[in-house]
């Protein structure tokens, strides 16, 4: 049996949303746990004595469904579920298999007494179509692979492991939560990765995009993965798999722009499918966004060692990927900074905050250490500016810039 995953953080979420007019969107990469907190939500509905025919949840890739592909019958069949003159909790899993669903939802809202929560797989979910019918009406809860934080209570370690070695086998299999019940065997990890990658480019990306070309959309995943936290554009890209033959030379002498304009849809599928996240620049002393260049990193490291075999030669840019991630889980907006001629890796923003940080492996040695804060160095505001690194060391600071240990920060509240 499965071991039922509890994450609390993104649990207190929904409930904090929980009777408020909003539709609750729970999106993220297949197998990353969404059913599993909806299943979570629903125990604690019926924890507050919500009685569980006011609770309809419902699988839509599950075959009992099977005849309900658009939103007439998903609406009639609700409907014929609710209890008329009552608070209901309405939650559809995979609800992207039911064409012009978002149609019946809004007439849930205005029918009924209803609470919604839907997850999906696809960012195809919150479409131009769905934004304009349900505009200000939804939340959006982006549910990524376990954190570090959470790899260290979901898993079980033998009492001599350190947090170093810890730290490494995270790096090695990733978060995806299915992983537990192979006990670090990483033969039978990676067949399960593969089938869950295959699933997703199946599924959520060439079924969606019936023209798209699977060898070219797999030599595209193969390169992302490869160049996590390289600045590229699609040009750059569709030059280089243009050189290699992958794409269609003859159509790129055509147009010139023809490989980038390729390259930048695929990206575009693939983003949509939650593998891979974009990232742009921004221009902190112009103070705008730039539309050229950028970097890409990929939802999990499991995925890139599954495809590439592990490597510990990239070191940089893999803890570069798990700091990204680690800022979106705590809901920054995040962009590459260009300060003049040089880089800062992120710059964080919510509301209220921001922060500049840097992502090296190590500070050791007065070159690394100066060309990792002199970008930090250049920026004249006063909002937080550290480096992370593996390091452990006494030295906290340099100059106000704060240093960090990795690991430290990814187990901070």
């Amino acid at each position: 049996m499965n071991k039922r995953i509890n994450r609390p953080e993104y649990l207190q979420k929904l409930i904090e949303f929980k009777d408020k007019d909003l539709v609750k969107i729970i999106t993220g990469i297949r197998r990353c746990g969404k059913s599993t907190l909806l299943d979570l939500f629903e125990d604690y509905l019926l924890e507050q004595n919500i009685p569980k025919e006011n609770i309809l949840h419902m699988n839509m890739e599950s075959l009992r469904y099977r005849n309900i592909l658009n939103y007439d019958t998903f609406y009639d069949f609700v409907s014929n579920n609710i209890v008329e003159g009552e608070k209901n909790y309405l939650i559809f899993d995979e609800l992207q298999t039911v064409k012009h669903w978002e149609k019946a939802i809004e007439s849930f809202r205005l029918d009924y007494n209803v609470d919604i929560y839907i997850t999906g797989s696809n960012a195809y979910l919150l479409s131009t179509e769905f934004s304009t019918l349900l505009s200000g009406r939804y939340v959006e809860i982006r549910l990524l692979p376990l954190s570090f934080k959470e790899f260290l209570t979901f898993y079980e370690f033998a009492a001599d492991i350190t947090m170093d070695e810890k730290f490494q086998m995270y790096l090695q299999i990733g978060g995806m939560p299915i992983l537990c019940q192979f006990d670090f065997n990483i033969a039978r990890i990676n067949e399960a990765l593969e089938g869950i990658y295959s699933t997703v480019i199946l599924r959520d990306v060439l079924e969606r995009n019936k023209v798209a070309d699977q060898a070219l959309l797999n030599k595209l995943v193969m390169f992302l993965a490869d160049n996590i936290g390289n600045i590229t554009s699609p040009n750059s890209i569709g030059n280089i798999l243009s050189s290699e033959g992958e794409i269609d030379k003859r159509r790129k002498n055509s147009d010139s722009n023809v490989a980038g304009k390729t390259v930048d849809k695929y990206i575009n599928m693939l983003k949509n499918a939650f593998i891979f996240y974009s990232v742009g620049r921004y221009d902190v002393k112009g103070k705008q966004l730039l539309k050229t260049l950028g970097k890409n990193y990929i939802i999990d490291l499991g995925f890139r060692n599954m495809l590439l075999g592990y490597r510990d030669a990239d070191r940089g840019h893999i803890l570069e990927n798990i700091v990204f991630l680690e800022l979106i889980r705590r809901d920054y907006r995040v962009y590459i900074g260009k300060v003049g001629e040089t880089e800062v890796d992120f710059i964080a923003e919510r509301p209220d905050d921001k922060i500049y940080i840097q992502v090296t492996e190590t500070m050791m040695g007065e070159e690394v250490r100066e060309r990792e804060l002199r970008p930090l160095k250049l920026i004249n505001d006063n909002y937080e500016k550290i480096v992370l690194s593996m390091d452990k060391s006494f030295i906290k600071s340099y100059d106000g810039i704060k240093v960090l240990n990795i690991i430290d920060f990814l187990l901070k509240a």
